[in-house]
């Protein structure tokens, strides 16, 4: 076996270096200094750790970090109980229109959670779409635990459903079969074999969805501030938004939900690194799948009226409302109208300008996690240069860190009256704080895709003549530019309708999406922005969709 590069990677491992430094490295350390030096930003380092008696000791902060742990482990538990049931059917038996579900389902990633959660609260709110259509609201319900529970699952969910239904086909029911054979009843052999099998798959995704709801901010911050229950992401942003600012508080506070999503993270690597479990005989075929017989009606039942929930309700209420030509107006046919989008292209409120901004800003956070993360990746798979670990513990870094905690970290690194310059108010700190949150899918992506490539090619390549640099970019990263390609334009797709981050630092006067969304909704034109909402799901699913679509006809991306 050739040996891994050594000559040649410094160009790579500087980029990186200095790409992580800047994105992650600079954030975090803010973070940890204010915490511990509370007047760092009056330029001293006097009364050191002072901060943490006061704000570990404030009872609010007990509550949110109990509020958060409590909201994560019920939309878990709301999760599996909806995912795991569908995913099982859908690996061991034929369901009709299995496919058709499969788009459905996945259909819940497209619609960002504080879409979603607006789109809720336009169904069962008082005089909602639910009390016009039934007759009642479930308005009580809405605004509660329970409430913030149902909407959180059912934008999580599918994470745990692709995981079972993915985990437990590969399982196959073949080894079940074997239980039986030995005397097994069919529930106990899929208890004790092929359950136990797939847990580990299934593990993992509740620790993501747990991980996902305690950094969420879009429903908390528009259900659970009604019904008073507070949750760390939204402790945060009231230290720092409302008088009198507390930056350490929220510093410290922010270092605590780093803990608990790191936990989370770490949780889920050890649960994948301890248990494992591989079939020797082929992947199963539609043969293995068992008909449904009487629980035909029932399954595809269950499919069809978690699909609608989960996809229909949010999308139907967010086109409904953006076809309103007033909301009191309700669902009337004499209601409805195009102005609200006419008005979105028409630049109202500045519309035009914040789709402008955010495509801009997606764009180029995909192309610097792109290069960050393939040359990071390069360095910790095909070099030996020491560091490599660290970078690598560095590209892992971001996993634990929610996007209200970047923001308070670039807040606290770049708004010092001592800087010379800085980004701090301007659109290139919104760049910083994107590019941040989603470096880690690129970085993955760009890891797996260089694992597969035998490193025979580059020393190949260096034997007659070339560069480590000619060698990187006329063999390896043609080889590694699909699976890049799909991070990116995941990363452009996340980037462009982003929420907490643009809330917290978006420049006085630069609207996003996601802001210009936000404030309508808060301002009282629902009806455009919801308008903007439907358009900017449109934009950033079929445009991806479209250019990977592109991408393989060029035979640049692999079927």
């Amino acid at each position: 076996m050739a040996a891994k590069s050594i000559g040649g990677p410094a160009p790579a491992a500087w980029l990186a270096i200095a790409g992580l430094v800047l994105v992650v490295v600079v954030p975090f350390v803010a973070i940890v200094l204010q915490a511990i030096f509370p007047n760092l930003g009056q330029g001293s380092f006097s009364g050191p750790f002072s901060s943490f008696i006061a704000t570990l000791n404030d009872g609010a902060l007990i509550g949110m970090a109990g509020n958060t742990i409590l909201l994560g482990a019920c939309v878990v538990l709301a999760s599996a109980l909806m995912a795991v049931p569908l995913g099982v059917f859908r690996a061991l038996y034929r369901v009709p229109g299995a496919a058709l579900f499969d788009v459905l389902l996945l259909v819940p990633f497209m619609i960002p959670p504080y879409i979603a959660t607006l789109g809720w609260i336009m169904t069962l709110q008082p005089r909602g779409y639910l009390q016009q259509l039934l007759g009642f609201n479930l308005s009580p319900f809405l605004f509660s635990l329970a409430g913030m529970t149902m909407v959180m699952a059912f934008n999580t969910f599918p994470v745990v459903y692709f995981a079972v239904s993915r985990t437990v086909e590969a399982v196959g029911a073949r080894y079940a079969d074997v239980g039986r054979v030995f005397g097994a009843t069919p529930a106990r052999a899929f208890w004790r074999i092929t359950l136990p099998l797939s847990a580990p798959g299934l593990a993992a995704s509740l620790m993501l969805v747990f991980a996902a709801a305690i950094e969420e901010y879009g429903t908390p911050a528009a259900l659970g501030r009604r019904a008073g229950f507070q949750v760390l992401v939204t402790g945060i942003d009231l230290r720092i938004s409302d008088w009198p600012i507390d930056l350490p508080g929220a510093s410290i506070m922010s270092l605590l939900l780093v803990g608990l999503s790191l936990v989370t993270f770490l949780g889920q690597r050890w649960i994948l690194s301890r248990r494992s479990y591989q079939t020797v005989n082929g992947k199963p075929t539609s043969k293995d799948k068992r008909p449904l017989g009487a629980l035909k009606l029932p399954v595809v039942l269950a499919f069809s009226i978690v699909s609608f929930l989960a996809t229909g309700v949010p999308l139907l209420s967010i086109l409904a409302t953006a076809l309103s030509r007033t909301i009191s107006g309700g669902l009337a046919f004499d209601n409805l109208s195009l102005d609200n989008f006419l008005a979105v292209f028409q630049n109202s409120a500045g519309a035009l300008g914040a789709l402008a901004n955010s495509f801009s800003l997606g764009i180029g956070t995909a192309l610097i996690t792109g290069l960050i993360g393939v040359t990071a990746a390069y360095t910790v798979v095909k070099t030996k240069i020491r560091g490599r670990l660290a970078i690598d513990t560095l590209t892992i870094i971001p996993n634990a860190l929610p996007g209200i905690v970047v923001a308070v970290g670039l807040i606290l690194a770049w708004n010092m009256p001592w800087l010379p310059v800085t980004p701090y108010n301007t659109g290139f700190i919104l760049l910083l704080a994107y590019c941040c949150i989603l470096l880690p899918q690129p970085m993955r992506y760009a890891t797996a895709a260089f694992q597969q490539i035998g490193d025979n090619l580059e020393a190949a390549a260096r034997v007659f003549g070339a560069s480590g640099v000619t060698a990187f970019r006329r063999i390896l990263l043609p080889l590694v530019f699909p699976s890049l390609a799909s991070a990116m334009l995941l990363v452009f797709a996340l980037a462009s309708r982003e929420l907490v981050a643009s809330v917290v630092i978006a420049p006085v006067g630069m609207q996003t999406i996601a802001t210009f969304i936000w404030r309508q909704f808060e301002q009282g034109s629902i009806g455009l922005g919801m308008a903007m909402a439907f358009i900017a799901i449109l934009i950033t699913t079929l445009l991806p969709l479209t250019l990977l679509a592109l991408l393989k006809r060029s035979g640049l991306v692999a079927e």
